[in-house]
């Protein structure tokens, strides 16, 4: 949230998270054999990430990574995928929202809140 600078109301704090998926060992393997790997896939609408931002994402998610784990030679494998979702294809409520709708309604709940 902090780097996509949206506000801190309930529409982006409700629908952005972490999913952590732990996979058996052997589950995952680069060309080479090895699978000692951590993935991290970023999914945002089009357009929110400038470049900047993503290397901030980028850098900072790596480093949470490696701390957590207490590794430091885990940032060298730690993939960290940014996935824009196209205009419409972000959908929360049973409903795909473009851009400006995603606006619309954080313009109604900051309304609301303020």
């Amino acid at each position: 949230m902090r780097w996509e600078q949206v506000p801190p109301i309930a529409l982006f704090k409700n629908n952005t998270a972490a999913f952590v998926h732990e996979l058996e060992a052997g589950a995952l393997s680069n060309v080479a054999g090895d699978g000692n790997y951590v993935r991290v896939q970023v999914l945002t609408p089009a357009g929110v990430l400038d470049r900047d931002k993503q290397l901030g994402v980028v850098r900072e998610l790596t480093e949470i990574v490696a701390a957590q784990a207490r590794d430091a030679s885990l940032a060298g494998r730690t993939w960290v995928l940014i996935t824009e979702s196209p205009e419409g294809g972000w959908g929360i409520g049973g409903h795909a929202y473009t851009g400006a709708e995603i606006a619309e309604a954080a313009r109604r709940e900051l309304g609301r809140t303020t």
